[in-house]
């Protein structure tokens, strides 16, 4: 036995799928994971140069590279997280449906 969909109850299909498709898009963009990376290892990094040691940094010419290395991290990250919030994702247009090869008249 088949079942008839009407016209109302395909558009609403539609719809609901398209906010989904549009909810999963803002969850998983790149610059949340990028970003969220960054600083979590930028974190561990950090907290590495807060305890290295005078022979570490000797190695290293002096510098302590595990903590300017750490702060970098933490910046390009956080510049990450700072432009997903201030530059979302665009939904998109109403109106625009995905094209099928076969239509169902």
């Amino acid at each position: 036995m088949s079942e008839f969909y009407s016209e109302k109850d395909l558009q609403r299909e539609v719809t609901e799928l398209q906010g989904k498709s549009a909810t999963a898009a803002r969850l998983f963009d790149i610059r949340r994971i990028i970003g969220g990376l960054f600083v979590i290892y930028g974190v561990i990094v950090t907290i590495a140069g807060f305890t290295a040691s005078d022979a570490d940094i000797d190695k290293a010419a002096g510098v302590n590279i595990n903590l300017w290395t750490g702060l970098g991290m933490l910046l390009l990250g956080l510049f990450f997280l700072a432009w997903l919030k201030l530059r979302p994702a665009a939904p998109a247009p109403p109106g625009v449906e995905p094209e099928d090869d076969e239509r169902v008249d």
